[in-house]
């Protein structure tokens, strides 16, 4: 209670300080290339959030779920520190509901929405982040449900001024937390060169099992662009990103888990790219190479799965006049896997879309999208969204409406079912026989600067889902393939339910000042609201551990010598047990995390401290999944460049 206390009067005592200059996530003045229509974020009609690099710099995070994880509208479900493994969620769907881009290409996996978060790229270099929160089907096709994650690069994202920037940092921790960070970046008139490479382990702090939650994480990457002359650009990116981790409970229950993880990422991206004074046309192929080695248990052999992933787009946009553009676009993919549990299959997908802008009057701002894609597990589907934003002065009022579709991946379809039985109970069981997800969703908004020294957002939505997939607790005798099964034992079986409406609100106040001469203060906080009606009542895995109310918060001060940087976190969803493991997942919940920089030598130096869960909270965002307590880690960096 005297921590809820503590983090209200934070707030609230932040207030006197905010400024109507530019936000630290919102700006009306940034183009939204996760739009594909060249919009700004006023006039869009949905809530949209941009991280850019001074945020990155300033907070306490060492990877992007981290990033998003103290976001209104996010919810991240980890599982373990230093962003070993999470779930994205957003607006209250699972995270195979979250399209994630890089560089506006999907990098979701199609083996599992688990590896959301197992990204090659360091933050080194990533330029900004852009959230878009509702559907976004109509413009990228599948999973883009609950909201999409756009992680622009600085090679990609074209910065048109020459700057040299070299950075090399490491840092040591509690449970023998050993780690690296390395950054390069170099941008003349026509070429432009970036690469970096994450390096960090750690024995892991006692789980109440008794074993260690260790980890180990590499990432490296490499990019290149080149201006070709005469608006014609080429930019290409490869990264690889491996992980060793032990994974108890990550994603069962069962008395039988052991479980320990290996995985590996390769993702390689080019963009040749033609801009003129009206029109910019864009062909981006994207090849993403998965390994995973999943062994449950020392007993059983291990489930290893080798999937590949090849996607192509072509996209034109085409500026009319200052009040009308359109765009248009193809996409065609095929995704492949290879398991000795899930089996061999292959698929392949097609898509196009149309999209219009228009500001028929004076700051009234339309949009709209309507696609069609063609995927062998579920034919044909045809998803429109509208769009449209109204600013009166300071304020701005936004609305969107739009349809939205996700197939099961092949861990929905086949986790398990390739396995020699008997299986053991409470295993996730896959179910070949899922039909696709589909949804309407709407929303109204209203983003305002209420006076001098406080801007705010409020958004209000809900969601009417339809056969929406998630795991289900069910006997045996319930389940139509028993080959591999115990009799009598229950299983968490993939299957589609009938129905299940989300409502929800998003509330957003934030700041980005100067205090005098030599300081900057950045504050923001937010509060979501959410509510699931499932008509039939069944309880699933993960759409049942959705958090019905989650507050965060964020605050950094920054000067020439130093900075400091605060995150918060609460949280209230149901409890639940799983008292064969002794297990709980507690109905609330709050972290705090902090950070202090001490620069010298002109800032090319910084001496860093960082605590994470510096209140040492026991809790959990998954039931099993036990997260780290109390971690202190320090750390030492040298820039140079400008």
């Amino acid at each position: 209670m005297r921590i809820t206390i503590l983090f209200i009067s934070l707030l609230f005592l932040s207030f006197p300080f905010l400024s109507a200059q530019t936000g630290l996530y919102l700006s009306d003045t940034v183009t939204v290339e996760a739009s594909r229509l060249g919009l700004k974020s006023d006039q869009m009609g949905k809530f949209v959030s941009l991280i850019d690099r001074q945020q990155i710099e300033n907070l306490p995070v060492r990877s992007v779920d981290e990033l998003l994880r103290f976001l209104p509208g996010v919810e991240i479900q980890a599982r373990g520190a230093f962003g070993t493994q999470a779930d994205i969620s957003m607006r209250g769907g699972t995270f195979n509901q979250v399209l994630v881009l890089m560089d506006g290409m999907r990098i979701n996996d199609p083996l599992t929405g688990h590896f959301q978060t197992y990204l090659p790229v360091t933050l080194e270099e990533i330029e900004r982040i852009e959230i878009l929160r509702g559907p976004g089907s109509a413009q990228y096709g599948p999973d883009a449900v609950g909201g999409v994650i756009n992680i622009i690069t600085r090679t990609f994202s074209i910065t048109p001024k020459s700057t040299q920037n070299v950075r090399v940092g490491g840092n040591a921790g509690q449970y023998g937390l050993l780690g690296a960070e390395t950054g390069l970046w170099n941008a003349g008139k026509k070429v432009r060169v970036g690469a970096g490479g994450r390096w960090i382990s750690s024995d892991g702090q006692p789980l109440p099992s008794g074993n260690l939650a260790d980890f180990k994480i590499r990432t490296a990457t490499a990019s290149l662009g080149i201006d070709l002359g005469k608006g014609w650009d080429l930019a290409m990116r490869t990264g690889r990103d491996t992980r060793t981790f032990q994974a108890q409970y990550f994603y069962t229950t069962s008395t039988f888990d052991e479980s320990r993880e290996e995985t590996g990422r390769w993702w390689n991206q080019a963009r040749l790219s033609h801009k003129s004074a009206k029109g910019d046309t864009r062909l981006d192929i994207s090849y993403l190479s998965s390994t995973d080695s999943f062994l449950f248990n020392p007993a059983f052999a291990a489930n290893i799965h080798q999937t590949g992933f090849l996607n192509a787009n072509l996209h034109h946009l085409q500026q009319v006049n200052s009040r009308l553009s359109w765009a248009a676009g193809a996409q065609a993919s095929r995704r492949a896997i290879e398991s000795n549990d899930r089996g061999d299959h292959a698929d392949t997908h097609m898509g196009a879309y149309a999209m219009l802008y228009a500001q028929p009057v004076n700051d009234l701002h339309l949009s709209g999208s309507l696609r069609v894609d063609q995927d062998v597990n579920y034919g044909t589907e045809v998803t429109p969204q509208l769009n449209a934003s109204y600013q009166l002065g300071q304020l701005t009022l936004r609305s969107s409406v739009g349809r939205s579709i996700r197939a099961a991946d092949y861990t929905e379809r086949f986790v398990s079912t390739g396995l020699a039985g008997p299986l053991s109970p409470l295993r996730n069981l896959g179910n070949p026989d899922l039909v696709a997800e589909t949804a309407w969703s709407y929303e109204a908004g209203l983003d305002m600067n209420i006076v001098k020294g406080l801007s705010l957002s409020l958004t209000g939505f809900q969601r009417q889902g339809r056969n929406l997939i998630d795991y289900v607790l069910t006997n045996f005798e319930n389940i139509p393939r028993q080959g591999n099964l115990t009799q009598g034992a229950d299983y968490l079986y993939a299957s589609n339910l009938s129905s299940l409406n989300t409502t929800g609100l998003e509330l957003f106040i934030q700041e980005n000042t100067s205090l005098g001469s030599a300081y900057t203060l950045h504050v923001d906080a937010g509060y979501t609201f959410l509510n699931a009606d499932s008509p039939d009542g069944t309880l699933s895995k993960y759409l049942s551990n959705i958090a019905r109310h989650q507050v965060t918060g964020r605050a950094a001060l920054l000067h020439k010598r130093f900075s400091l940087g605060l995150q918060t976190l609460w949280r209230q969803r149901d409890a639940a047990s799983a008292t064969a493991i002794g297990a709980t997942l507690e109905p609330t919940f709050m972290i705090w995390h902090l950070q202090g920089q001490v620069f010298f030598f002109d800032q090319k130096v910084a001496l860093q401290g960082q605590v994470f869960n510096m209140f040492n909270e026991q809790y959990s965002d998954l039931l099993g999944a036990q997260m780290p307590g109390r971690w202190w880690v320090t750390g030492l960096s040298l820039q140079l460049g400008r």
